[in-house]
């Protein structure tokens, strides 16, 4: 009997490791088909039949604009700000999404440092460029920089060796003169669009209006994607495209008092607002009011929605130093509709310390 029992519970032990290794197995096949998201441990859309939109910190107190987007099998990135010390933090958090090294496309909106400087590095210094392999490269159309200008020169450079190395470049004008171009299907529904604009084609007074615009859409969700485009620019905008109520807005100009006009809002009416900023910095002004987001952007922007997001804030300005706000943020829709996760606080913009301390709360949010 003894003997038995010691067999009997071999066998056991056994078939508890084969159940344990089939289960993990069939754990796993699960974990993909529905979409397991490690870094934020929710449970995402199907690849395919979903759109994830990231948009991560920049590592530093500077601020400045970088958007991921997985949609199927297809991995794009829209700028790499703030400056090329950026660089090693946008690697790495694409490192941990992008699983091939390669970017299908990568779309670059205009020459200012806090949007492509991760593109423009020296020649003894790797851009993201170097670091990943880029299948199709969509740009500005026109630029006030001049041609010997450190970055914008650098920019050139990085840009021909990427050619040189197979990858297709398109300026948005390129894009929207081919009608074969307007738009990219990335599977499983989802549809990359590059929006016309007035200033891919007549000169600008600021390097802002000669954003590229896209609209990233899947089903009946949209993601808009303007750059630091200022009021004339986003008037062009609304008449030279049809534009949708769109589910997430990328913040123009990082919140600025200069973008997100109401000509624009009253078409796109977004659900939810992401702003690449680090929050309070005095980067660019010392004047409290205008420092991003500025209190004209959240006027603007209330009547429609108070699921504002931002990435980071300045704790120290004279010494520069930052923390996470909301920290990456990411927005994913899928068959369960859309998920907001954030690696820092979930509390959004209306409800933090900063905004109770800095901001007038505007009369659509006290409702």
């Amino acid at each position: 009997m003894a003997r038995r029992k010691r067999f009997s519970g071999a066998v056991c032990a056994l078939l508890c490791v084969v159940c344990l290794i089939v289960g993990a197995v069939i754990g796993g096949y699960l974990a993909l088909a529905l979409g397991y998201h490690p870094q934020s441990g929710t449970v995402l859309a199907v690849p395919g039949s979903g759109v994830e939109v990231h948009f991560p910190m920049l590592g530093s107190w500077y601020t400045g604009d970088c958007t991921y987007i997985k949609a199927g099998d297809n991995d794009i990135l829209i700028d790499a700000g703030a400056n090329t010390k950026s660089i090693p933090a946008i690697a790495a958090y694409l490192e941990e999404e992008v699983e091939d090294g390669v970017l299908e496309y990568v779309i670059v909106t205009h020459a200012h440092e806090d949007h492509y400087a991760g593109f423009a590095t020296s020649e003894n210094e790797e851009s993201l460029f170097d670091l990943f392999s880029v299948e199709v490269i969509i740009d500005f159309a026109l630029t006030n920089q001049k041609e010997d200008a450190r970055m914008y020169s650098n920019y050139c450079r990085e840009r021909q060796e990427a050619i040189d190395r197979g990858a297709v470049h398109y300026t948005a004008a390129q894009c929207r003169e081919d009608a074969s171009l307007h738009s990219f299907d990335l599977g499983g529904g989802a549809e990359l669009e590059i929006l016309d604009s007035y200033y891919y084609y007549n000169k600008a007074s600021t390097e802002n209006d000669y954003s590229v615009c896209c609209l990233l859409s899947w089903q009946d969700e949209y993601f808009l994607f303007t750059g630091d485009l200022e009021e004339e620019g986003e008037t062009y905008l609304t008449q030279l495209n049809s534009l949708p109520q769109v589910t997430l807005y990328k913040a123009g100009h990082h919140g600025s008092k200069t973008s997100s006009h109401d000509v624009m809002l009253e078409q796109i009416r977004p659900e939810y607002v992401a702003v690449c900023c680090c929050c309070g910095s005095d980067e660019y002004t010392k004047t409290a009011a205008n420092q991003f987001p500025t209190q004209d952007f959240i006027d603007r922007i209330a009547p429609y929605t108070d699921q504002v997001y931002v990435t980071t804030i300045s704790t120290d300005n004279e010494n520069k130093q930052y923390a996470p706000m909301n920290g990456n943020l990411v927005f994913t829709t899928g068959n369960g509709g859309l998920t907001v996760s954030c690696s820092a606080s979930q509390v959004p913009l209306r409800e933090s310390e900063w905004f109770r301390n800095n901001r007038t709360c505007p009369a659509a949010w006290k409702s």
